[in-house]
């Protein structure tokens, strides 16, 4: 029964503070379609032949090891207004901002705090989280957490809705799901999310969250919320993982 609990407990901190499951895949299946050939062999040698798509959760798995609490604050940022972002201090325990740049910098020099594999791994999850809109919280509801909707009919909140429920309403596979994001996207679409850096992604996302609180009445997010909003929700994914590959690529370029 303690086992169960844990679990369940588990599941619920994941639900609560990143995309779900399915989003980190796709993100993590979409990357993995933009690395230079050689950066992809690279990193299914480095990861024992598993992808960026089966890693990307791990970040959320290892909250339930005290060993690694330090790492749970790289997960947000929180700034309450665009125009605070170039003077944003980071938070001594750091926060997603920090963390994104402290693991690419790793990849760069070659120069690890754990080793590759663990870096790779943080930044399959963390440039996703980036993306998120609600993960670059105003600082008054925990990125949405606190703010209680009912989808399709169960309490939900804003955050859990942003994270998985829109994503699991279509109930498709990770790769379904990314064939589906990428589907309308040219290739000039993709060139211009390229060279761009965690700041920009930052900038976004604090533009960007207001959309997610544009609804009529909390107790009825439906398919309404979703026709309103997927066209955010799929950009955001698309741009991920196209981004987490760039950033890899880039990242590797230079360590040389």
């Amino acid at each position: 029964m303690k086992k169960l609990l844990s679990f369940a407990l588990l599941l619920s901190s994941l639900s609560a503070f990143s995309w779900g499951l399915t989003g980190h895949r796709i993100i993590g299946h979409i990357a993995m379609d933009h690395l230079n050939p050689e950066v992809r062999t690279h990193i299914l040698e480095t990861l024992g032949g598993e992808d960026l798509a089966q890693v990307a959760n791990w970040m959320d798995f290892i909250k339930s090891d005290q060993d690694y609490d330090s790492l749970k604050p790289y997960h947000y940022c929180t700034i309450a207004h665009v125009d605070e972002i170039d003077g944003h201090v980071h938070p001594e325990k750091g926060d997603v901002w920090a963390g994104i740049e402290k693991f690419l910098n790793e990849i760069a020099t070659n120069n690890f705090s754990v080793d590759e594999a663990f870096a790779l791994k943080a930044l399959a999850h963390l440039i996703g989280d980036v993306h998120q809109p609600l993960h670059c919280g105003n600082g008054t509801d925990m990125g949405g957490n606190t703010v209680k909707v009912k989808f399709f009919w169960e309490s939900s909140n804003l955050h859990r809705v942003w994270d998985s429920g829109m994503i699991d309403y279509w109930k498709m596979s990770y790769t379904e799901y990314s064939a589906w994001v990428m589907s309308t996207r040219v290739a000039s679409d993709i060139e211009s999310w390229k060279n761009s850096n965690v700041k920009d992604w930052v900038r976004e996302s604090v533009v960007l969250r207001d959309q997610c609180y544009l609804f009529d009445n909390p107790e009825k997010l439906g398919y309404r919320y979703i026709y309103d909003h997927s066209d955010l929700l799929h950009l955001r994914l698309a741009q991920g993982g196209v981004r987490l590959a760039d950033a890899l690529n880039r990242a590797y370029a230079e360590r040389g």
